[in-house]
């Protein structure tokens, strides 16, 4: 089981998350699996990452919190409407699952887990890096408030480490 995974869990529904948006991912799967499982969520699975953007902007219209889970890679298709979020003032909460750092086996990963941090920043995040369980339920409270609080965008990167360890076409 994924202690941190059941520890943000129970910090969004303590924030008041009610929209989860998401792309399915392995390193995200028990919160997903949490966040469907629960009357109080309405999780919604995108086909891409900037749909998420989009469907926490009226999330928050319509008198909602929300978050966004994603990859790293994700984060490129998502540049364009993160403009979105800075002209129309509203929140935005992601917890981005990272690859391409350590143990990575697809070279196609790197460039963006690389430069994720980077490109967020030039986007008008604020970003914060999880890379030890314990620190994941404390880190995203601390975000959740934030962001809620002062219409904010941030975004808080779980370090691969954090993660089981892909073994993709090994049976």
């Amino acid at each position: 089981m994924v202690r941190w995974a059941d520890d943000i869990f129970n910090v969004l529904i303590g924030a008041g998350v009610r929209q989860v948006a998401y792309v399915p991912d392995m390193g995200h799967k028990r919160l997903i699996e949490r966040c469907n499982a629960d009357e109080r969520m309405t999780a919604v699975t995108l086909t891409t990452e900037e749909e998420g953007v989009a469907l926490l902007a009226g999330a928050w219209l319509g008198g909602e919190r929300g978050v966004l889970l994603m990859q790293s890679s994700g984060i490129g298709n998502c540049i364009n409407m993160f403009s979105l979020t800075r002209s129309c003032e509203f929140p935005l909460l992601m917890l981005v699952t990272m690859r391409g750092q350590w143990r990575e086996f697809n070279p196609w990963q790197k460039p963006m887990g690389k430069n994720a941090k980077k490109l967020l920043t030039a986007a008008g995040f604020d970003v914060e890096v999880v890379s030890e369980p314990g620190a994941a339920a404390d880190t995203v409270a601390k975000a959740a408030e934030s962001v809620f609080k002062n219409n904010g965008r941030t975004a808080v990167l779980l370090h691969q480490k954090l993660m089981p360890r892909k073994a993709f076409g090994k049976k």
